[in-house]
């Protein structure tokens, strides 16, 4: 079966999508290194404190 052949409207609506997903994706791994970041900070504090 042939992929049906969308308009440029329709190209336009996909590739923003597409765009706001990948955006929400970005925000969410940047999330994650920040708290891996904090954690790994936190940890070498509380190290240097045992210390």
């Amino acid at each position: 079966m042939r992929p049906k052949i969308l308009n440029f409207e329709e190209l336009v609506k996909k590739n923003r999508q597409e765009l706001l997903d990948d955006e929400k994706k970005i925000t969410q791994i940047e999330m994650r290194l920040e708290k891996k970041q904090t954690d790994l900070t936190s940890a070498k504090h509380k190290k240097l404190n045992l210390q």
